[in-house]
This record gives structure tokens, sequence and C-alpha cells, in this order.
């Protein structure tokens, strides 16, 4: 069966926007967290881990911490510039991240506990 131009297009042409729609959404997958100053990002302290783990975010975004676990959780950064009180269930902890770099955090009640913040601009 010979195919004809038209029928390429009708074929090629919507696996291409299929492809190139699913190339944006992968990239903005990638840098879900990371579109406009000024966003609330929501981190889950749950089954003893940080979800997500490392997530990366434009500078002037906030991140909220909420433990959902029955233990209680700290975040504190690895390099000391911030730091909750311990977290009990469905307590929460905020800090807004406005220079670039990254930002490492554990908990300190279980140092295996770790995420990292990436902060860079757009």
């Amino acid at each position: 069966m010979k195919l004809s131009r038209y029928r390429i297009q009708r074929l090629w042409v919507p696996a291409g926007l299929t492809l190139l729609f699913c190339a944006a959404y992968a990239a903005d997958a990638l840098y879900a967290h990371a579109a406009t100053p000024g966003n609330v990002v929501e981190v889950d302290i749950a089954k003893f881990a940080f979800t997500p783990k490392d997530i990366t975010v434009a500078p002037g975004t906030k991140i909220v911490w909420t433990n959902h676990d029955e233990a209680p959780h700290t975040v504190a950064s690895t390099d000391k510039s911030f730091a909750s009180k311990g977290l009990d269930t469905d307590d929460r902890f905020e800090q807004t991240f406005s220079r670039e770099g990254d930002f490492a955090y554990i908990c300190s009640v279980h140092p295996f506990m770790t995420g990292t913040v990436h902060v860079h601009k757009p």
C-alpha cells in the first residue's frame, strides 16, 4: 500500500505534536516547582522520608514541610541556615528561599532522613 503525502502528514503531524507535548511535559515535571517566585511548594514527611526528597525551585519560593508521621521530626539545614522545632503529627514548618544555591537538610532526630532544595532561576 502506497501512502500519499496527505496520509503521511496526517500520521506524522499528530505524532510530532504528541512528542513535543511529552517533551514539554517532562521538562515541566523536572522543574515542576520552579515556575515563579512566590510559589508555595509542599513537602510531606511520611514513613520516615521527605517527599519529594529533592526539589528545584525559583528564588522567592516558600517550602512547607508537613509531618504526617506519628513520630516527631525536624527539618534542619546542614549549613545551619534554617531549622524547625520538633514537629508532631500534622505540624508544619515553612521556609522561604530567597537566594540561589543548594540547601541540604536532614531530620536531626532521624539523620538518615535527608533532602535537598535546589534554588535556581528558571
